[in-house]
């Protein structure tokens, strides 16, 4: 087809048609990232496994995933990319399937890691077909579409996990899958078709890149398994973890390197070369690594900590869903008339500044107390993932948007893992230093602590209890308070950090061009 009409071309069906049925495979497959996650105790005890194993189903997902992402371009042109968004979507189902009736543990760690290697394929595909169906100055409007899928989807995956494994089993957090992929598969057989460009690129002879894939496998591969495995094996006294420590920084640097001197490489760093989508890939690696931080940060402390069920820490991620879709579509007419990056720059002021309030966190907060934190911090998220997501692409050819779309994807989601087990492993570390810190003052030459404990020995006493039962029930009664203490000051530390991460959007944010998106879409 001529250069003329590839320009002039356009979907058969309506664009929006496209955009939904593309998007509602991308956010069954990200809803997957964090759904296992209230239910891994479930799996442990069902499968006879250790908690502390139970998290290889989330590892061997987040390590194929991450892997596959960064590829997907590569793929798509070697397979065609309608054919290719196909395999994805029904191999994923089946795998969906296949883990939903599983009984032994080494079978839901094989149909996890094909979830993962399947699924990888369909965001950075979604969002290409997204670039192609829409014109420049109506992206952004696709893309608050694409936000409320990727931004809601790790939200409501502890909802939609702890509902189905409190009321029916962890095996329906799977099962659940399979409707959802039949209809997203059959829809996109229906509506989806490859642009000329996409068909062209496909009919040219294809090279693939074997040497490429290898260091993407030991760089991603590695630097996954040693952060997800980090906390439980010691970090580097660990010689597992410093091994895989060491293949991802081979496969890095011989990555980097290879990749930039092949003649066919698996994926085009050359992308990097455009400032915004360069500082939009620093800015969706922070935002996802807070995302799905702070989605795994309070699910947990009220499960752990305040005896909430699976179901219940779940709701309490709900209002700021609810606020998410009613924000994202504002945002998006917002960038009609306001520069991009401010926009952008805004949205890190309010995340950083939720996560702050979020570090005065006290034992006795309830369920509308944690609600409102968890909202005012998507309050935050609302204001990033449409403005970065249409700057970065606004100044690439379109040629390069496939191995554009794979990277973007790749550096949310991969940043997304390390979030989840960089959050959880500094809440750990953070509760044994409070601790070491706090029991210090449980001693006798402390007068508060006399105090405290002589008031609880007369509770008990009153109760009915001996002397001697009192004062053995007084201690561990401190012990409990300590314990309490210090795991609400560790959840807050860890949510000073994620803030100032989040405050690093702010000049990141002011270093991208000033655009200004006509008709609320990504313009030049």
């Amino acid at each position: 087809m001529s250069g003329a009409a590839s320009r002039g071309w356009k979907p058969r069906y309506n664009p929006w048609l496209v955009a939904v049925t593309v998007t509602l495979g991308a956010f069954m497959e990200v809803l997957d990232t964090t759904i296992v996650n209230v239910s891994l105790p479930h799996i442990a005890g069902s499968l006879s496994v250790s908690n502390d194993e139970s998290t290889w189903t989330l590892t061997t997902y987040l390590v194929a995933n991450g892997i596959v992402l960064t590829i997907s371009g590569s793929l798509s042109r070697m397979l065609g990319r309608k054919r290719y968004f196909l395999i994805c979507i029904g191999c994923f189902t089946v795998a969906s399937f296949a883990c939903g009736l599983a009984t032994e543990f080494w079978q839901i760690i094989l149909f996890r890691a094909l979830q993962g290697f399947f699924g990888g394929g369909l965001q950075p595909t979604q969002q290409a077909i997204i670039l192609d169906s829409f014109p420049p100055e109506k992206r952004s409007a696709a893309f608050s579409l694409t936000a409320i899928a990727i931004i809601i989807a790790p939200i409501l995956g502890p909802v939609v996990g702890g509902y189905l494994t409190d009321t029916y089993s962890w095996h329906w957090i799977f099962l659940i899958n399979v409707p959802v992929g039949l209809i997203t598969f059959f829809g996109v057989l229906q509506v989806v078709e490859d642009p000329p460009w996409v068909e062209e690129e496909h009919a040219r002879p294809f090279r693939f890149d074997y040497v490429g894939l290898g260091f993407i496998v030991l760089a991603l591969g590695g630097l996954e398994i040693a952060v997800d495995r980090g906390e439980n094996e010691d970090w580097l006294d660990s010689s597992f973890i410093r091994i895989t420590a060491l293949l991802s920084v081979i496969g890095f640097v011989g990555g980097i390197t290879w990749l930039l001197r092949a003649k066919h490489p698996i994926v085009d760093l050359r992308v990097f070369k455009d400032r915004n989508f360069a500082l939009g890939c620093v800015l969706i690696s922070i935002m996802g690594f807070v995302l799905y931080a702070s989605a795994v940060l309070i699910p947990q402390l009220a499960q752990q900590q305040f005896g909430y069920t699976a179901t219940w820490s779940g709701l309490v991620l709900t209002p700021g869903a609810v606020v998410l879709v009613l924000l994202i579509p504002l945002v998006g007419k917002s960038l009609s008339f306001i520069p991009a990056k401010y926009v952008i720059a805004f949205g890190g002021l309010v995340l950083g500044s939720s996560l702050l309030y979020s570090q005065g966190i006290t034992p006795d907060i309830d369920f509308a107390g944690l609600a409102l934190m968890r909202a005012t911090q998507t309050a935050g998220l609302a204001f990033l993932f449409v403005p970065i997501s249409t700057l970065a692409y606004a100044t690439l050819p379109k040629e390069l948007n496939g191995d554009a779309t794979a990277l973007f994807t790749m550096c949310r989601n991969v940043l997304g893992g390390i979030g989840i087990s960089v959050s959880t492993a500094l809440v750990q570390d953070h509760m044994q230093i409070r601790q070491a810190h706090m029991v210090g003052h449980l001693s006798p030459t402390n007068e508060p602590y006399n105090v405290l404990l002589q008031q609880l020995r007369q509770a008990f006493v009153d109760h009915g209890y001996s002397a001697a039962e009192a004062a053995q029930l007084a201690t561990g009664q401190v012990f409990q308070m300590l314990r309490a203490q210090v795991a609400v000051l560790a959840y807050g530390d860890v949510f000073i950090i994620t803030a100032c991460l989040a405050f690093l959007i702010i000049p990141a944010a002011l270093m991208m061009s000033g655009l200004k998106v006509q008709g609320g879409g990504g313009g030049h």
